[in-house]
């Protein structure tokens, strides 16, 4: 065993017993967002959670609310009495997927880092694309008949704008509200559709839509960032602002199963990238 790993678990074995006082692992996840969380726990955030809250000895209470605007408000920084203006008691704790730094939450250590990548179905006239620039090329016969995907935001779409492609583009939002659907699915249910052809998506979301088709019925282009369009982000756990102890037992956690955590994201077939030293923001 690496020094390390026994370093690791003597940090870990510090914060068990404290953290172990507290009734339950309190998470905040949306019930329909593969393969992220579904109130089914099959995503990978869900089997995280699992892994976290074995360790500490908790039982996991989830309060499920849709990804959208005002998520962080209606869950992690939510009183779990609307009476209770005052109270000290919230309705979840933690949120196991935002950015690194992310400023609406205190931020733990990364746990995992992936990239945009172009989605590519294959049989349908696109096989010799292998890399996303070969669009910004082609005869302009060829490049008026894409079928790509383009949301209201994100670096896809400013990367289609910054090639001139946006005319070609099919629009879809970010948060569509949708009840039966995440933006994973329904780009999944579109590629097979045919409506759509191809589409620059998150790592993950990528990887879901790749996994409900058979084996080989699509090629993930990882997309390369540069100064003016960064496509590569590290995730991390969020807590809220000023609760540094629960972060500190979520980052020694984070490092003491780095391993694991590394087999149930790899195990969902999402794009992986080394997790590099990141900025994270601390609590003031």
């Amino acid at each position: 065993m690496s020094f390390t790993k026994i370093f690791a678990g003597l940090f870990l074995a510090a914060i068990i017993l404290p953290a172990s006082a507290e009734e339950a692992f309190k998470v905040c996840a949306d019930p329909l967002n593969p393969p992220y969380s579904t109130k089914n726990k099959d995503g990978f955030e869900n089997k995280i959670a699992e892994l976290f809250a074995k360790e500490l000895g908790q039982k996991i209470e989830y309060t499920w609310f849709a990804q959208r605007l005002g998520f962080i408000r209606n869950t992690l920084t939510a009183s779990v009495s609307d009476l209770a203006v005052d109270s000290d008691e919230f309705k979840c704790d933690i949120v196991m997927g935002v950015p690194a730094g992310y400023d609406l939450t205190l931020t733990t250590v990364p746990y995992y880092k992936s990239t945009y990548v172009l989605l590519v179905a294959k049989g349908r006239g696109w096989d010799d694309i292998k890399d996303a620039s070969q669009l910004t090329q082609l005869p302009l016969q060829r490049q008026e008949s894409l079928k790509i995907a383009m949301f209201d935001r994100g670096p896809g779409t400013a990367w289609l704008q910054k090639n001139g492609l946006l005319d070609q583009g099919i629009s879809y939002q970010s948060m569509s509200g949708d009840s039966e659907n995440n933006t994973a699915m329904q780009i999944e249910k579109d590629l097979k559709a045919k409506k759509i052809d191809m589409v620059i998506l998150w790592g993950p979301m990528a990887a879901y839509v790749t996994a409900q088709s058979p084996k080989n019925s699509y090629v993930m282009i990882p997309m390369k960032s540069t100064p003016a369009i960064k496509f590569d982000f590290a995730m991390a756990m969020g807590v809220r602002n000023g609760d540094k102890t629960r972060k500190v037992v979520l980052d020694k956690l984070i490092v003491a199963k780095a391993d694991k955590i590394k087999e149930i994201i790899a195990s969902y077939n999402i794009p992986l990238l080394p997790i590099t030293k990141e900025v994270v923001r601390d609590d003031d």
